[in-house]
């Protein structure tokens, strides 16, 4: 069997006299190369600027001892990498870390999607719902961390107060470590929370009405069948979204752990990135600091690249 050619894009054509008229590829003009130089320009300049040039200088710093202040550094190679990997309170950041994504991004997933679902469902009152169940991501953390920070009091706070007047055990939240990263994770759902909701409502908008129809015809007339069979379904692509952004988000908590617990107790609730500001901005260690940035980077594009994969071989649809 001989080989087939492939068709020759040579800008010719053969005229029926069995010759072959070369056509002149048509040239850009210079008004064009330079609208699409001054459009596309600034936007490469701001990701050279935030994005590019800012991670090089991370990795440069990670591979030397260099530290805040002063005049010299020396390359020293992979030291950092292997030096933050042998330190247990790193690791445990980074289990911890870990054990919070896991608890923070399925329980805000489900949340955001229960309320939305419950908020469309109903007729009245849509726009207070909204409001409300959005306001905590809009408020700033600092100041709700202090207001957790109350509630959780051992003493005084009104969780505690309300479980003893139901009978139910009360503990020290934020100073035990079997409940210090739980309690931290709620705050994390609560907050995140009207976010996931937000999306999950506009993906509900979007879907039309036309596809309830034929699935009331199909026999689907029950609202757990046309959950499963429409609305599920068709939200595919907004939970792929909010799953990567919420799990992204919770990745980089901060603000609770540094107000709240510092990372205790005994490092309980120690963060990645509370480790990576304590070790950069307390302590002095740049190139330590970098070393884990460079960890941190790797990890959430690792994880945003094979969420992406995994749930979106499942979210597309005829």
């Amino acid at each position: 069997m001989s080989a087939v050619n492939a068709p020759s894009y040579d800008a010719s054509s053969r005229q029926p006299d069995g010759t072959r008229q070369v056509r002149a590829l048509p040239r850009r003009r210079p008004g064009e190369v330079f609208a699409a130089v001054a459009l596309a320009g600034p936007a490469m300049a701001l990701l050279l600027v935030l994005f590019i040039l800012p991670v090089v200088a991370i990795v440069a710093i990670a591979v030397t001892d260099w530290q805040f202040g002063a005049r010299s550094l020396n390359f020293i190679g992979l030291a950092n990498f292997r030096a933050i990997f042998a330190d247990d309170i790193f690791l445990a950041s980074l289990r911890n870390t870990a054990i919070y994504v896991s608890i923070v991004m399925p329980g805000t997933v489900l949340g955001g999607l229960a309320i939305a679902l419950l908020i469309e469902s109903g007729d009245s009152l849509r726009g207070f719902y909204r409001a409300v169940h959005f306001l905590p991501f809009m408020a700033t953390l600092a100041a709700m961390a202090t207001v957790w920070e109350a509630l959780l009091h051992p003493t005084i706070g009104l969780v505690n107060n309300t479980f003893a007047a139901v009978g139910l055990p009360t503990a020290n939240w934020l100073r035990d470590e079997t409940t210090v990263l739980p309690v931290l994770a709620v705050i994390g759902i609560w907050q995140n929370l009207g976010f996931a909701m937000v999306l999950f409502l506009a993906g509900l908008k979007s879907i039309p009405q036309d596809l309830y129809d034929a699935a009331d015809i199909d026999g689907a007339d029950q609202w757990l069948d046309r959950l499963i069979t429409v609305t599920l379904p068709m939200l595919g692509p907004i939970a792929m979204f909010v799953v990567v952004v919420v799990a992204l988000r919770a990745f980089e908590a901060f603000d609770t752990v540094q107000i709240l617990t510092q990372g205790g107790p005994g490092h309980a609730s120690e963060l990645l990135l509370h480790t990576l500001y304590r070790e950069s901005f307390e302590f002095l260690r740049a190139g330590y600091g970098a070393a884990i940035t460079v960890v941190f980077l790797v990890i959430a594009i690792t994880l945003t690249l094979i969420q992406a994969r995994l749930i979106d071989n499942r979210v597309h649809y005829q």
